[in-house]
């Protein structure tokens, strides 16, 4: 009798694995069928196909691209370079362009769909030289657009929002970019401002240098600001014909703020800035046609000095912590994650107080003459020994300065700065004693 139960029971559990089985698979097959009733595409096609798109509405310029290596080309109504980005969305559009439903394989009259005399057609051309052509119509009344392919007899609907992503101007269509450089192949950069030219170049560890009016150091950290506010000013392309006019008037009567030139791979750019007497910005550049208002933050920008983008710190070792530090005749040296002084294991965290007192070490100004005897001599040396920055502070009558090894140039230091780093220095102490263990 158990025997009967036991091949009863396993006779039920393969039929139910049969049919768990089964239903999987049925599952399984049934997701990979299209829904019969499903929309129906109107047009697939890869989007690496594509070579040309003409954009031509009713009452409208026609408006061609052209696809140049990788890149897009606005090729009429005029030659202007395009955003990449928002060709790319009518590309996506296209490609695989679905319908909301399909109204009639076959209609008799076109002319009822708004499509004997379309309002707009597109025309793909691809790159094995075929072309297609997407033709819309009038809105239905039941929301959408109407829309066909030119030798295909179907008219369908699709989506409102189809249609506003194809009908594009060259305004949508064009590179909003002031300035088109390529910010990682950047080589040179020159602000000519505050009447003084002041360039820029990288040094062998990729870092923002002063070359002109003299070699100096850069505050890398203000360059790439201001190459940034460039590389982002764009123009504003729904002002009126009017409001241009009123900007290449304010350009032309404006106060010159400054103008920068850019150098890349591909050649130099240039942006000239001027300013009404209201204040506000006006662009004008090499590598578009026409005068733009821009953003104050960059007008701002250009309008800067030399002693603005001079690096004001003493010393460049930055986040890395020094291997080995002179302060006058004292000298300590890294060991491991140990601190020595000579034979003496000096206290870590009274030597790391110093050292960030040294890393926050700035100017607050320039100037040409230091005054007073020095009173630190300081030597900051990298861990491998190539890096060896020395400074010297001298004081008088409570003004202190600052002269680093090699230049010329003297950095004016802010009494309370001295002052701090005086009393770190003066706290760097020994390793305590370990207490002696009980016996």
């Amino acid at each position: 009798m158990k025997f009967k139960g036991l091949l009863a029971a396993g006779v039920v559990l393969a039929a139910l694995a049969g049919a768990v089985y089964w239903s999987e698979k049925t599952k399984d097959t049934t997701e990979k069928k299209p829904e019969a009733d499903g929309p129906p595409k109107i047009l697939t096609i890869p989007e690496a196909q594509f070579k040309e798109i003409k954009l031509a509405k009713k009452g409208a310029e026609p408006v061609m691209l052209s696809k140049i290596g990788s890149q897009w080309e606005i090729v009429q109504p005029a030659s202007l370079h395009a955003d990449q980005d928002s060709v790319n969305s009518v590309v996506t559009a296209l490609a695989s362009l679905t319908s909301d439903r399909l109204i009639d394989e076959k209609p008799a009259d076109l002319k009822t769909f708004g499509l004997s005399a379309p309002s707009e057609e597109i025309t793909i051309g691809l790159t094995n030289n075929q072309t297609k052509v997407v033709q819309l119509g009038d809105d239905s009344p039941t929301g959408g657009t109407y829309a066909k392919v030119a030798g295909d007899p179907r008219v369908f609907t699709v989506a409102s929002y189809v249609k506003t992503n194809l009908d594009k101007s060259p305004k949508d269509l064009r590179d909003k970019r002031l300035l088109t450089f390529n910010s990682d192949k950047l080589t040179r950069m020159e602000l000519a401002a505050k009447g003084q030219l002041v360039e820029f170049g990288k040094n062998n560890q990729n870092e923002w240098q002063i070359l002109k009016p003299r070699p100096l150091r850069a505050d890398g950290s203000q360059v790439d600001d201001l190459i940034r506010k460039l590389k982002d000013a764009k123009m504003d392309t729904t002002v009126s014909d009017a409001d241009a006019q009123k900007a290449q008037a304010a350009f032309i009567s404006g106060t010159k703020v400054g103008t920068a030139t850019l150098t890349d791979s591909a050649g130099a750019q240039s942006l000239e800035v001027r300013k009404d007497k209201d204040k506000n910005f006006y662009a004008k550049g090499s590598a578009v046609t026409g005068v733009f208002k821009i953003a104050n933050d960059l007008g701002q920008g250009l309008d800067k000095s030399l002693d603005d983008f001079r690096n004001k710190k003493l010393f460049d070792f930055g986040f890395n912590d020094p291997g080995k530090l002179q302060i006058g005749a004292a000298t300590y040296q890294k060991s491991g994650d140990k601190w020595m002084s000579g034979p003496q294991q000096m206290d870590s965290g009274s030597v790391q107080s110093a050292i960030d007192k040294l890393r926050d070490l700035s100017a607050a100004s320039f100037g040409d003459k230091a005054a007073g005897p020095t009173i630190i001599d300081l030597t900051v040396s990298s861990p491998d020994g190539k890096r060896v920055e020395k400074v010297a502070i001298s004081g008088q009558a409570g003004a202190f300065f600052a002269k680093r090894e090699g230049e010329s140039d003297i950095y004016i230091v802010d009494p309370k700065t001295v002052e701090d780093l005086q009393k770190a220095i003066a706290g760097i102490k020994a390793e305590a004693p370990k207490p002696a263990k009980k016996s």
